[in-house]
């Protein structure tokens, strides 16, 4: 009887997640202490529902399977929209983090996702079906490669903002103009 309780709690009644999550990086990681080395692993994972939504999670776990999770909860927190006008985005940013820079452009219908790396990935899970992307860096970090396309994104959300607060000021100049 008491075993049936603790197997009851265990259980979770987990549902199933709208996001869409994918395995970036996965690396041991060592913090040297004065007891000896401590190891852990680090996971990166991009989470995304395809309709404008996306994030990138970091987390470290004793084991794979729990940096895994902690990763995807935080991906999942940290979700931007991105404004994806007609498969694309609407115009041409660039974003540096860390050594990491990378170069986003919109491109035509049908084109396709012309990106590589994380930067595809984060792509698709965005839902943005057009673009073409180029590392402009050396650099191999998946870390900093995919928070650099995120800066990016966020970038653009945020002039897509201030346009939209400068639009309504200018349509009631135009209104008073006429009056």
């Amino acid at each position: 009887m008491k075993d049936d309780r603790r197997f009851k709690t265990r259980q979770r009644q987990e549902k199933p997640s709208e996001f869409d999550s994918k395995l970036v990086d996965l690396a041991r990681v060592t913090r040297v202490a004065a007891g000896g080395r401590k190891m852990r692993f680090r996971a990166v994972v991009v989470a995304g529902d395809r309709k404008e939504r996306v994030g990138v999670g970091v987390a470290k776990g004793l084991d794979v399977s729990q940096a895994v999770e902690k990763a995807t909860k935080k991906a999942q927190q940290s979700l931007i929209v991105v404004p994806i006008i007609r498969e694309t985005i609407g115009h041409e940013v660039e974003a540096t983090f860390g050594a990491s820079h990378v170069l986003l452009k919109p491109q035509t219908m049908g084109r396709g996702l012309v990106a590589g790396g994380v930067t595809r990935i984060i792509c698709e899970k965005a839902g943005i079906k057009n673009i073409s992307a180029k590392l402009l860096s050396r650099s191999r970090n998946k870390l900093n490669n995919a928070m650099a396309t995120i800066l990016a994104l966020r970038k653009l959300q945020a002039i897509v903002k201030k346009e939209s607060v400068e639009q309504p000021a200018a349509k009631q100049e135009q209104i008073s103009e006429q009056a």
